[in-house]
């Protein structure tokens, strides 16, 4: 036995081991699509989304005003005006999220709602959304029962949106104009510089036609923000729910993001989701949820006045989890 063997020895090892590692390898590849698989075919399996509405939107012949068109012809003007009626909710038998909610938000009003993780700040804008319906109660968007809504219609006259951004592969103007696909150029690019977005596009390589990849990889945070307010802007919907998403960015594109957040509530009725009370003081209400329940209400002055729960939390901590 000499070192000449034990070098072919060694090599005739890896060869040998090799397709073993391979089939290995692919072995983890195929239960790994198998478990994607079941899951793609676990939606698949889904029953459609059951929509009974038959409340129409429909724009007014020569002018730029948007209706609701009822299954009798009767139409009521689009102006923003949402009012929840002691909704109850549960998203599982037996375990209510919501419980006795009533609010109103006039058209044009801005409504912050504050509280705990798991208070029920999402779960209602789910509900003007009609991701769910409500259990008891209704909730109504110009008097008429959103449940009698087209969810079509409904979701084409609400602008979301999220902390969390989700872009497209294409360009920047792409982007913006996801947010109503008729938009001229022009029009996305005033949005954007509503929305403060104008001078961080204009230094990107391409400018409007810089192409975005990777869900927005090469962007950052407070950027990806700002393109999603411009989306939103370019939407011009008259009901707008934000969830409000300036804890994770730098101070000076928080200023920004604020700046094209309050362009974009201008003139809209406005559902905020808090989560730093100093961010909510100019709101024309301040609900502030526990367990599913309304326990205070009222502006921000009133609210520190009450001493209650809303003084606690401003207090003690401006941030909320």
């Amino acid at each position: 036995f000499d070192i000449g063997s034990l070098a072919a020895f060694l090599q005739y090892s890896r060869q040998m081991g090799q397709p073993i590692n391979m089939i290995t390898s692919q072995f983890n590849n195929v239960l790994a699509a198998l478990a994607g698989a079941e899951r793609i075919f676990d939606m698949m399996d889904q029953p459609p989304e059951k929509d009974g509405g038959r409340t129409t939107l429909a724009r007014v012949d020569n002018a730029d005003e948007w209706v609701w068109k009822k299954p009798d012809g009767e139409t009521v003007p689009l102006r923003g005006d949402v009012r929840f009626h002691n909704v109850d909710f549960a998203y599982e038998p037996g375990k209510p999220v919501l419980h006795q909610v009533s609010l109103y938000a006039k058209p044009g009003q801005v409504i912050a709602f504050v509280g705990s993780t798991g208070a029920g700040k999402t779960t209602i804008t789910n509900l003007i959304n009609r991701f769910y319906d409500v259990q008891t109660g209704s909730i109504t968007y110009d008097g008429i029962d959103v449940r009698d809504i087209r969810k079509e219609s409904l979701r084409r006259s609400l602008g979301v949106v999220l902390q969390d951004t989700h872009l497209f592969t294409g360009t920047v103007l792409d982007n913006i104009r996801y947010g109503r696909l008729d938009a001229s150029d022009e029009e996305c690019i005033e949005a954007a510089r509503q929305a403060s977005a104008h001078s961080f596009i204009s230094r990107l390589p391409e400018g409007y036609h810089t192409v975005i990849s990777g869900d927005g990889a090469n962007l950052s945070q407070g950027q990806r923000q700002l393109l999603a307010i411009a989306r939103a802007y370019v939407a011009d919907p008259p009901v707008m729910i934000l969830d409000e998403a300036t804890s994770s960015i730098d101070t000076r594109t928080e200023r920004l993001v604020e700046r094209g957040v309050q362009a974009l509530m201008r003139g809209r009725t406005v559902f905020i989701i808090a989560h730093r009370l100093s961010t909510v003081r100019h709101a024309n209400a301040i609900i502030v949820l526990e367990h599913g329940r309304i326990i205070e209400r009222g502006n921000h002055e009133q609210l520190l006045a009450q001493k209650g729960r809303y003084y606690q939390l401003y207090t003690g901590k401006n941030q909320l989890e």
